[in-house]
């Protein structure tokens, strides 16, 4: 009985990627470009060039979402008047 209730999957997930979560940006971005790429383009002529770029921005966009959010929950948010 003891067994089967010690793992609930929402309430205590599987820590494997625990400490390193944020790193899994960078696969997740480089199969979307490849998938995105393979689709769109006409031919494959620059293909890992262009699986690179788009890799390369939406991992630099992802940082400049997090920087904005840090600085609105961190700074702005707290300035705001409490009435």
């Amino acid at each position: 009985m003891n067994i089967c209730l010690s793992y609930i999957p929402f309430l205590y997930p599987i820590s494997l990627f625990h400490d390193w979560w944020y790193l899994l940006i960078l696969p997740l971005s480089i199969g979307i470009s490849i998938i995105y790429k393979a689709l769109r383009l006409g031919s494959l002529d620059r293909f890992w060039h262009n699986v690179v770029i788009m890799s390369i921005q939406i991992i630099l966009s992802m940082i400049g979402l997090a920087i904005a959010l840090l600085i609105l929950v961190q700074w702005i948010i707290p300035a705001l008047p409490v009435d």
